[in-house]
């Protein structure tokens, strides 16, 4: 019986050295698969993105975080230059992730007021698109003490109307154009014209820059808080799942 028992002993053990590699490699597929996935749906299908500044608010706020669909505009596939094909293109008054021409390894998000062959102009802080003022109850002003000029500007008069004087174009935060957007750009501004750098100051952002539609909150806290904890104790509950407009 002991011999028996010995044999039984020494199979088992066997059998255990055998499986023992195979759910190591099942382990290790499964991570492989899991991180492969996390790649891909960030990359291709959605992704998330903080706020750090103010340049949109009200409508998105200093620790707002959004989550954003990249599948609507398409995406380019890591170290090409190869896009997949989106299901949407960029719209008016959409607000967009996207790759600012201006600043490497850098994301922005702002609002498309500007499509590809519309004239734009602001007049005294008032946007003006094809001719028509535009009703924009989501931007808001604080900087009335005067208006200022900016040497990035400078840009804006390569796009000028044709019967528009260039030597004599001195753009302003708040007066200038009218600008005729060229095909396959945007222009884009914050909602929160006085304390936002936009395409007014960096120019123009070519369509296959957008990265992305954003969608709606996921998450969001009073980040500027000096509260101890303030990601627990200073939620924004009523913004969490509201949808972006």
């Amino acid at each position: 019986m002991t011999g028996r028992r010995d044999r039984k002993e020494r199979a088992k053990a066997r059998r255990e050295r055998v499986e023992a590699p195979s759910a190591a490699a099942e382990w290790l597929k499964t991570l492989v698969i899991t991180v492969v996935l996390l790649v891909v749906i960030r990359t291709f299908l959605v992704q998330t993105f903080v706020i750090t500044s103010g340049s949109m608010e009200e409508t998105l706020k200093v620790g707002d975080f959004l989550m954003v669909n990249r599948l609507a505009l398409g995406s380019r596939i890591p170290g090409t230059n190869i896009r997949t094909p989106g299901y949407s293109e960029g719209r008016l008054g959409e607000v967009v992730v996207f790759d600012p021409r201006h600043e490497d390894d850098m994301k922005l998000v702002k609002r498309i007021v500007g499509m590809p062959g519309d004239t734009l102009e602001m007049r005294d802080k008032e946007l003006y698109r094809n001719g028509e003022r535009q009703d924009e109850p989501f931007v808001q002003w604080k900087d009335f003490s005067g208006d200022h000029e900016h040497p990035w500007m400078d840009w804006q008069a390569d796009h000028l109307l044709p019967d528009v004087d260039r030597s004599g174009y001195r753009p302003t935060r708040d007066n200038w154009g009218p600008l005729v957007i060229p095909e396959e750009n945007y222009f884009m501004l914050g909602d929160n014209r006085d304390e936002s750098l936009d395409s007014r100051y960096w120019g123009l952002v070519e369509d296959w820059r957008l990265e992305g539609k954003a969608m709606f909150f996921y998450f969001s806290y009073n980040r500027g808080s000096a509260t101890p904890f303030a990601f627990v104790r200073e939620v924004r509950w009523d913004r969490i799942g509201r949808r972006i407009r």
